[in-house]
């Protein structure tokens, strides 16, 4: 009857989770298949459990019954039938007071029961089994559903509810349940196929020997069998440990009950004596309140104008200058912006505190396409039609200035300093000039010319772009071909073969450029084949590539013969878009290789570097049928005019090629290819009429140059250098309006160039006064100078405006040196990919110009990636905001605001240079390490609120070993940190810093003082010892930690300063040195910490055995091997300081040095010695917690110690 009307119901295990446990679960049968259901023995908790579902009365007494650990069915039930395994039912009848209900024990059961299929399907590892794996308990055909069996039911629930409670009264089962015992059945079916297993060994192996105790078998705890005799040692020390437990905890009990029934009471006592401990007092709080402190913080220095004042008063110092290289001003900033500016910050401020004159110039990068594209996408069509240069640039203007000052804003937020007033722009009338004189120096050694070459073009910029405006990115596929071309002249080597039909194979992933088709390149150091094709037709091909084209062709390809390359110099073969073209076999150079292709080069110099080289050498025609737009124009041929080249060109090109028969195969091809960096479109190699700085005439030179600079790390060198080795010439010019414009003039009618020195330095004057607009409000006759204007020619001004990287590779003259700072620069820090961009840029510009690099250490960065390892993107998801971090988000649980401090803390955890990742697990872990920063800070502070360090101090060689013990160790991890500075390495400096906070302070040193900072009296020579030991390092940890955390620091210093002392930490100086005489032994007190590790090992081994509580009810008996440090150890023991005692040492209430191993279940053994536990002797202090003999000993104070009445007196 319940089976059907409740079917499987699980009820949750107040002890074992969800599933069945005897007397505590509530389904009516039991499923085989996953364990869940009750066992249903005759317990009556267990029909309690049953009848439960029936009667409040079965509830109540199910809540007061104890649960059982679970059973599975695989150790109750046979697999397949609702029958007792045979050893479990045995187990269960021998059992006195428990047997098995009708039903449960046999396969038959009880007349008019069956077994229902229709309640639940059992299931067995989410598979379902047969039906008659159900164990149902009551489904009576003839009892029905009606009131009569509810009736019978109420009955057998209220005498159950009786027999249920006797049982809950009698004595605990001692871990005995009725599942174990069927379990242990189990096992012994388990024994039996064993021992059957064994009697079927073959002959001559003796079966494995049972382990059995008193001839019995063991089981543990949960009923599984113990099979050996380790296993039953370890289970036995188990029990023991388990009752050892029980037995502490019992007398620890009883101890609080006498103590509870002595007359004194506890809390009056510690009330009376709460005023006369000397708890840490400070106004520097434990929360940081980020959101509201840091600026109150930034507040402070800027009404104070520190960072000038700093200046003002380094003006004499040695100077040092790390220039800033400019971001983009073109949106909000991103993690990448955060790391480089806070590393950039953590330098000046260190440098800054050593004393050296720090002037950092803050600066934006202003011009460009990014901008310019920005300002068009706000546009609608009919305004861009209508637009013109002086509108668009006032625009772009008014956009870079708009994203300078938010840009600067979050700069500021981060905590970074530096002359945000008067920064840099590339957009300023002076910077501009400047960067025009560079040009014009640039111009007077040669270095600049004009010329009609391929470079990359981007179709949607529409303007040419230099090496470090692309990106590469993955998944990139070109559409690849092999094309046959028809020789029509070859010398008499192989004029049979050309008779024949003889065609050169090419193969190029660029089809467009077929029809600028000018030659075909070989190396001549290579051997090339004529080989037969299977389907009829002769091609060459480099030897080493012969069976790859057979495969791709899937045809064979027979050898007919062999040749060098130079053989084919004279061939001539027909082009296959223009069959009266006949163009040239030319000789190239070593780029042509058999890593992949024919060894044979389709050259077309207007589309290609390696082919215009080639292509100038042999005299060939720079060609290049495509215009701004991507397009084919008129001269690629009928039909293809209008087509991009990247989309329908290919297509079509491809098309023609397959119509006459040239196509020898088509194929997609993944590779590298160059894209705009800031459109994220393809580009093309395209012949222009350009601008180029020579890199020919001064690469010497650039390489010189390199190798006179320190590279941080020491790849940055090798990737530099070998960019330089390899450049081409640097492409200066872009077709675009807001930027800077190339001081040229062109004749009219010849269209000559104006290229002069004197020119561009008027130029630069008339820029000086009024900006680059005035090349477009100024007339041609107000940019020239004089001796132009009257030579009786007309000129046009150039339309070309500069390369961006040219804008910031000037400003090492337009910054440093237009602001009168010393060239080279000490650093330029920047992230990795700079290699191509910022560094090579201001290194070329230098070079030429001065012929020297800009800058003495360049320091690079990692990119910042997720938590995972990927790179941050919207459509990820996956970006973590600077800004978030600091102000937290719109749900501050998910979000919190961790503030710039923490954010600041990350960037000095990481080891930049590489890449660094990010997210909420790391930022979690840096926040926990930030809050034991200042948590350490707020204890040193909280301990010197009645201290001055003039009057109260203790001369260093009077201070107890301990203390000097911790000055030196103190001054030896703030040099350590001092080295990691100047050495770029934050990482280590977070490191030994929180090291230093944890292991040293927190859980060391500081531990150890808190008996005498607190208890002690106020001038006690005990508590003015440490208090110097504390003032030191507060007043150099501040200072160290300034740099990476300056609002905490600053925020510590304002609680500390005296009137007399500097108004900022930052004007406070580096750490102060301290003459500390040695302390005498110091290696042994290395091992002292190795001791101390080993007492609290022990401590802990007796607390968790319920032994003690705290360590101060402990007394540790020590049994020293090492003789040197037993005698230290003894000298210390007996000290008259009360500081080096070692039960200050060690933090608890007695330390015995005994001449044996002292006999204690609570011991240590450790390399010099043992270490026991016991309890301590006498009654605990009510005011300092020790346990001692004296406690009772002072008239008026019973419940203190003699030390502690002494305090009483002196305090009154």
């Amino acid at each position: 009857f319940f089976s059907d009307l409740f079917g499987s119901l699980p009820m949750e295990c107040p002890r074992d989770g969800p599933g069945c446990s005897l007397g505590c679960s509530a389904p009516l049968y039991y499923d085989v298949g996953t364990g869940r259901g009750t066992q249903w023995p005759s317990n009556p908790k267990a029909a309690l459990s049953f009848v439960g579902v029936l009667a409040v009365c079965a509830l109540v007494a199910s809540a007061v019954a104890s649960p059982a650990p679970r059973a599975t069915a695989a150790a109750l039930y046979s697999p397949s039938t609702t029958t007792l395994r045979p050893a479990a039912q045995s187990a269960l009848l021998s059992r006195p007071g428990h047997h098995v209900p009708a039903g449960h024990g046999t396969p038959s059961l009880r007349s008019g029961a069956q077994p229902s299929a229709t309640v639940m399907e059992a299931k067995v590892g989410g598979r379902g089994t047969e039906p008659g794996a159900m164990l149902p308990l009551f489904h009576n055909e003839g009892l029905g559903y009606g009131a009569v069996g509810i009736a019978i039911m109420s009955v057998v629930s209220a005498v159950a509810y009786v027999l249920g409670r006797q049982s809950a009264k009698g004595p605990e089962m001692q871990a005995v349940h009725v599942h174990r015992w069927a379990m242990a059945g189990a096992a012994a079916d388990q024994d039996q196929q064993q021992t059957a297993t064994q009697e079927q060994a073959p002959e001559g192996e003796p079966p494995k020997k049972e382990f059995l105790v008193d001839g019995e078998p063991v089981f543990d705890d949960n009923g599984k069998r113990l099979t050996s005799k380790q296993q039953y040692k370890k289970y036995m020390k188990k029990l023991q440990q388990k009752a050892n437990k029980k037995k502490n905890a019992q007398a620890r009990q009883q101890k609080a009950q006498q103590a509870a029934a002595q007359p004194k009471k506890k809390k009056e006592v510690s009330s009376e004596y709460a005023g006369t401990v000397l708890l840490p007092q400070t106004s520097f709080e434990l929360r940081a309140n980020s959101a509201v402190r840091e600026l109150e913080i930034q507040k402070f220095w800027e009404e104070e104008k520190t960072y000038e004042q700093i200046l003002q008063s380094a003006e004499t110092a040695q100077r040092f200058t790390l220039h800033d290289g400019p971001p983009y001003a073109n949106g909000s900033l991103h993690m990448g912006h955060a790391l480089n500016k806070i590393l950039k910050d953590v330098i000046n401020k260190y440098q800054m505190q050593r004393g050296r004159r720090v002037e950092y110039i803050p600066g934006w990068d202003t011009h460009g396409l990014p901008i310019e594209l920005k300002v068009l996408q706000s546009l609608s069509p009919e305004q861009k039609a209508a637009l013109q240069p002086m509108e668009l640039r006032r625009l772009a203007r008014e956009f870079a200035l708009e994203t300078v000052e938010a840009q600067k804003a979050s700069f500021e937020r981060y905590g970074v300093w530096g002359n945000f007033a008067q920064p840099y722009l590339t957009l300023l009338p002076e910077y501009e000039a400047a960067q025009i004189r560079v040009f014009g120096k640039m111009v007077a050694g040669g270095h600049i010319y004009r010329g009609r070459k391929p470079v990359y073009w981007s179709p949607s910029s529409q303007t040419a772009l230099a090496e470090a405006e692309l990106e590469y990115p993955e998944g990139h596929t070109s559409p690849s071909i092999y094309v046959g071309m028809k020789v029509v002249e070859a010398p008499e080597a192989l004029a049979a073969h050309a008779a024949e039909g003889l065609e050169l194979a090419i193969w190029t992933t660029t089809p467009w450029t077929i029809p600028a088709n000018r030659a075909i390149s070989v190396n001549p150091a290579l051997s090339y084949s004529v080989v037969q094709r299977e389907s009829g037709g002769l091609l060459v091909v480099a030897t080493d590539l012969v069976a790859d084209l057979a495969a791709r062709l899937g045809e064979g390809l027979e050898v007919v013969r062999s040749f060098e390359g130079a053989e084919l110099e004279g061939v001539r073969y027909e082009h296959p878009l223009e069959p009266e073209r006949r163009n040239p076999v030319v000789m190239g150079g070593d780029y042509i290789t058999t890593d992949a292709g024919t060894g044979l080069v389709h050259t077309a110099p207007g589309h290609g570097q390696d082919d215009y080289l080639t292509g100038l050498k042999h005299g060939l025609d720079v060609y290049a049928p495509v215009d701004d737009n991507g397009r084919f124009t008129a001269e690629a041929g009928e039909g293809l005019e209008g087509l991009e080249v990247l989309g329908d060109g290919n297509v079509a090109v491809r098309e023609r090629l397959e119509a006459s028969g040239h196509l020898l195969l088509f194929e997609d091809y993944a590779h590298k290819y160059p894209y705009d960096w800031r459109t994220k479109k393809p580009c093309i190699m395209r012949a222009t009429s350009q601008w180029f700085c020579s890199v020919d005439g001064f690469r010497t030179e650039a390489l010189e140059a390199i190798s006179s600079v320190e590279w941080i790390p020491q790849v940055g060198e090798t990737r530099i250098r070998g960019m330089v080795e390899s450049r081409s010439d640097w492409c200066i010019s872009r077709q675009r309006t807001w930027g800077v414009p190339i001081p040229v003039f062109f004749e009219e009618g010849t269209g000559e160039a104006l290229l002069d020195a004197a020119v561009i330095e008027h130029v630069a004057g008339v820029f000086a006064a009024e900006g680059t607009d005035a090349w477009w409000t100024r007339s041609v006759e107000d940019l020239l100078p004089e001796p132009f204007r009257s030579d009786g020619k007309a000129y046009v001004k150039g339309t070309d405006t500069m390369d961006v990287w040219f804008d910031s590779g000037s400003s090492w003259a337009s910054v440093v040196e237009e602001r009168g700072l010393p060239l080279p620069v000490d650093l330029y820090l920047e992230g990795s990919d700079q290699s191509r961009g910022w560094f090579q840029s201001s290194l070329l510009t230098s070079v030429a110009a001065t012929g020297a690099a800009p800058y003495k250490t360049v320091l690079t960065h990692g990119f910042v990636l997720d938590e995972k390892g990927y790179k941050m993107s919207k459509s990820l998801g996956n970006v973590v905001d600077p800004a978030i971090i600091i102000n937290g988000g719109a749900n501050k649980k998910q979000e919190p605001a961790y503030g710039a401090d923490t954010l600041r803390l990350w960037v000095s955890s990481v080891n930049y240079n590489s890449d660094v990742l990010i997210g909420n697990a790391v930022l979690g872990q840096v926040s926990g390490s930030y809050r034991k920063i200042r948590g350490t800070l707020r204890f040193l502070l909280g301990n010197l609120f009645d201290f001055d360090a003039a009057a109260h101090a203790v001369p260093v060689e009077e201070l107890p070993e301990l203390d000097r013990y911790m000055l030196m160790r103190s001054r030896d991890v703030f040099q350590a940190i001092t080295e990691a500075y100047d050495q770029y390495q934050f990482s280590r400096v977070y490191t030994d810093l929180l090291s230093f906070c944890v292991k040293e302070l927190s859980n060391f040193y500081l531990d150890l003082a808190k008996d005498r900072l607190y208890i002690s009296a106020p001038t006690d020579f005990r508590r003015r010892s440490c208090q110097t030991v504390v003032h030191y390092i507060l007043q150099n940890m501040v200072r160290l930690m300034a740099p990476i955390l300056c609002h905490t620091a600053e925020d510590a210093w304002q609680a500390m300063r005296k009137p007399d002392e500097p108004k900022s930490v930052f004007q406070s100086g580096w750490m102060t040195e301290c003459d500390i005489p040695p302390t005498r032994d110091v290696e042994v007190w290395e091992q002292i910490r190795q001791v101390c590790d080993a007492v609290n090992m022990a401590l802990e081994k007796a607390r968790t055995a319920g032994l003690i509580g705290s360590g101060l009810e402990a007394q540790v008996l020590l049994h020293i091997t090492d003789p040197a440090l037993k005698a230290q150890l003894e000298r210390m023991n007996s000290a008259a300081n009360d500081v080096d005692r070692l039960r200050y040492v060690f933090i608890t209430s007695a330390v015995h040095i005994v001449e044996a191993p002292a006999a204690s279940e609570y011991q240590v053994e450790f390399e010099f010695g043992t270490v026991a536990v016991a309890q301590a002797e006498g009654t605990k202090c009510a005011r300092c917690w020790n346990f001692c003999t004296s406690v009772g000993s002072i008239d008026g104070h019973p419940e203190l110690c003699s030390r502690c009445g002494k305090v009483l007196r002196f305090v009154g």
